[in-house]
C-alpha cells in the first residue's frame, strides 16, 4: 500500500462493501428520479427541488464517495479522512429526501440509505486509530482555525433551521431536518478539533470535506436548476453560497495541504 497505513485495509473490507452498496443505491435512486420524474415527483415543486439535486448526487455525491474509497483502499491517509465526510454527505442528502418526499417506496429507500450511511460512518470511526492520526497531524494542520469554522457554521445553521422549522414543509422541511441532524456533528467535531483531541483530528477533516462538498453541491444545484426545470437562475443565492463556501474551502484546503505534507 502507498502512503501511511492508519488501519489494516483487510479488516475494513466489510465497510468498503457497505459503502459501495450505498454508492450503488445513490446512483440507482438518482437515475430513477431523472428518468421517471413525473412518477417519482408528482408535483412541480418537488421536481424543481429534487430533479437538479438528483444530477448533483451523480456528479458530486457519487464521485466524492467513490474517490474517497479509492484513496482509502490504497491506504492513503487522505482517503481514510475523507471517507467519513463522504458518508455524511450521502446521509445528509438521504435524510433530506426521506423527509421531503411524500411517503412511498422512495421514502423507504432513502431512509434505508441514511441508516446505512450513518451505520457505516460509526463503524469506520471505530476502526480508525485516532491517536495515531493526531500524532501525525498535530502541528501540521490549523486545528483551531478549522475547528472554529466548524463550530460557527454548525451553530448558525442549526439555530437558523430550528427557528424556521414550524413554517416549513416539503423539500424545505427535509433540508431543515437534515441540517438539524448534521449540524450538531459539525459543532462537536469542531470542539474536539479546537481542543486538539484525537477524535477531532480523525473526524475534523471529514466534516470540513462534507461541508465543503455541500456548498459545491449547492452551487451546482443553482447552476443546473434552470437547465433541468422551469426555474430562474438565482444569482443572489448563488453569490451568497459562494461566499459562505469560501469560508469552508480555506480551512479545508489548509487541512488537505497538511495531510499531504505528512504523507
Amino acid at each position: 500500500m502507498n502512503g501511511l497505513r492508519i488501519s489494516a485495509v483487510s479488516r475494513m473490507r466489510p465497510l468498503f462493501g457497505l459503502s459501495l452498496f450505498a454508492a450503488a443505491l445513490v446512483a440507482a435512486l438518482a437515475l430513477d428520479g431523472l428518468l421517471f420524474q413525473d412518477a417519482v415527483y408528482p408535483s412541480e415543486a418537488l421536481r424543481r427541488s429534487f430533479v437538479p439535486n438528483d444530477l448533483v448526487n451523480l456528479i458530486v455525491g457519487l464521485p466524492v464517495l467513490l474517490g474517497s474509497l479509492a484513496l482509502a483502499w490504497r491506504g492513503r491517509l487522505a482517503g481514510l479522512l475523507f471517507w467519513p465526510g463522504a458518508l455524511l454527505f450521502i446521509a445528509y442528502n438521504a435524510i433530506a429526501y426521506a423527509a421531503g418526499l411524500p411517503f412511498g417506496p422512495q421514502t423507504v429507500l432513502y431512509a434505508a440509505l441514511a441508516v446505512l450511511s450513518l451505520f457505516s460512518l460509526s463503524r469506520l470511526l471505530a476502526s480508525l486509530d485516532a491517536a495515531q492520526i493526531r500524532q501525525r497531524l498535530q502541528g501540521a494542520v490549523p486545528a483551531r482555525f478549522a475547528g472554529g469554522v466548524l463550530i460557527v457554521f454548525g451553530a448558525l445553521f442549526f439555530l437558523r433551521q430550528a427557528a424556521s422549522l414550524g413554517s416549513l414543509s416539503g423539500p424545505e422541511l427535509g433540508t431543515a431536518l437534515a441540517d438539524l441532524l448534521v449540524c450538531p456533528a459539525w459543532v462537536i467535531g469542531g470542539i474536539l478539533l479546537w481542543r486538539k483531541q484525537a477524535l477531532g483530528y480523525a473526524l475534523g477533516t471529514g466534516l470540513l470535506f462534507q461541508s465543503s462538498m455541500l456548498f459545491v453541491g449547492l452551487l451546482a444545484f443553482f447552476a443546473l436548476q434552470p437547465l433541468l426545470v422551469a426555474a430562474p437562475f438565482r444569482m443572489a443565492d448563488f453569490v451568497v453560497i459562494l461566499v459562505m463556501g469560501l469560508v469552508c474551502f480555506v480551512p479545508f484546503g489548509l487541512l488537505v495541504r497538511g495531510v499531504a505534507r505528512v504523507e
